[in-house]
């Protein structure tokens, strides 16, 4: 008979009553509980099933010269990456169906570090004082949820009970959720979007599927991007439709929709086919207009909506993202293709619209054509806007040909 698990990691040496507590809520749905102890200091408060010292050597450490070091911040790190170690291993052999924790800032950097290291799809809960702000750096690109506790971890008391005890039947319940039949596996493409390349990702994912592929789209949030390597990299895609670059805009002007590090790096890596495109290079995106910083005063702003205000890129600024582009896509190791829309880059860069600068995008198609190794990479430049039936039909059609004549 199959057992159904929750991982719960944290550091039991604090929090060690809260975790008995979250663990015996679990227990009374009916799921199995393995306790991990990352801890350094004191004594564990509850019984752990992988000891303090398993996840220390997990890191190649010693939990006793971590705790003699007396350095918080190398422990707290050197935990996190024992604990990941911990948790890829149990998932490798069956023993976690999903994975859960409490604590603030420092406990949850540990615990959603280890929970960083699972495959999305496995379902994972961080129960933190932390929830309520920014929880880029605890979610990352994958699919953390964030639980905000409301009262701090600190004992049990009738708030933090049924917050703990709600994060008990939601960790129980995604545990023992199984998929609904989907029909017949279809090879997967990933695909970026933005609200401005809307049209054209929606053309080029309705002819994919009827091509017989699976599309998953991502929204390029920075995050949304970051997604989207993460799953490349996996091997769990076998091309990339790569219609929407706009993370580079903010990467290089300061916008708060950065790209990741490896942002258009991970197909190229794995020698996925892939076929790119320059959406949304013509925008820089900031929260509402008061938030737009006081050097971009009298730049191009176009208020997208009360929440997101656009700034248009400058030749100099396409320049630089049309390099770091370039250097991204010459280093790839499988069929590369770019397809150039000369007649605007975005919904709102076409003529007549608020962020149409031809100067802008001649200086970036100006420098790709410089800086691209055309050896490596195939270039097509269409009289055509981005979101034109016909340039969207083109790439996803030469997308296919290209996983067509995989070996």
């Amino acid at each position: 008979m199959l057992v159904t698990t929750v991982v719960l990691v944290g550091t039991l040496d604090t929090k060690g009553g809260e975790y008995a507590f979250l663990a015996d809520r679990i227990r009374e749905h009916g799921v199995e509980v393995l306790l991990v102890d990352a801890g350094i200091v004191g004594e564990p408060l509850a019984t752990p099933d992988v000891t303090r010292e398993e996840v220390a050597a997990a890191a190649g450490a010693d939990v006793a010269a971590l705790a003699a070091a007396g350095d918080r911040g190398a422990a707290v790190e050197t935990m996190a990456r024992g604990a990941a170690s911990v948790v890829e291993g149990l998932y490798a052999e069956g023993r976690l169906d999903a994975i859960g924790g409490l604590g603030g800032s420092g406990g949850s950097a540990l615990v959603t570090h280890a929970m960083r290291a699972l495959p999305i799809g496995v379902p994972k809960l961080m129960v933190s004082t932390v929830a309520s702000g920014d929880t880029t750096p605890y979610v990352g690109s994958v699919d953390v949820t964030m639980m905000y506790s409301v009262v701090d971890i600190a004992g049990i008391n009738r708030v933090s009970a049924r917050i703990i005890a709600n994060a008990a039947g939601a960790l129980a319940g995604m545990a023992k959720v199984t998929l609904p039949e989907l029909g017949e596996e279809k090879p997967i493409v990933v695909a970026s979007m933005f609200g401005v390349t809307t049209a054209a990702v929606t053309t080029a994912r309705e002819r994919l599927e009827e091509l017989g592929y699976e599309v998953l789209v991502f929204h390029q949030t920075g995050a949304g991007g970051g997604s989207m390597e993460k799953l490349l990299a996996s091997g769990f895609a076998v091309g990339s439709l790569d219609v929407t670059t706009t993370e580079f805009c903010d990467q290089v002007a300061g916008g708060v929709l950065a790209a990741v590090p490896e942002r258009l790096e991970s197909a190229g890596a794995a020698g996925l086919p892939q076929v790119v495109s320059l959406g949304a290079l013509d925008m820089v995106n900031f929260g509402p207009r008061d938030t737009v910083p006081e050097r971009y005063a009298d730049r191009n702003l176009y208020v997208h909506n009360p929440t997101i205000t656009l700034m248009r890129t400058t030749p100099d600024e396409c320049r630089e993202i049309a390099r770091l582009v370039a250097r991204k896509l010459n280093a790839a190791n499988g069929p590369t293709v770019l397809f150039i829309p000369l007649r605007g880059v975005s919904a709102i860069a076409t003529e007549g619209q608020p962020f149409h600068d031809p100067m802008a995008d001649e200086a970036l198609f100006s420098t790709l054509r410089e800086e691209l190794d055309t050896a490596k990479v195939e270039v097509h430049e269409l009289e055509l806007d981005v979101n034109d039936e016909a340039f969207a039909l083109a790439m996803a059609n030469r997308l296919h040909e290209l996983l067509e004549a995989r070996p």
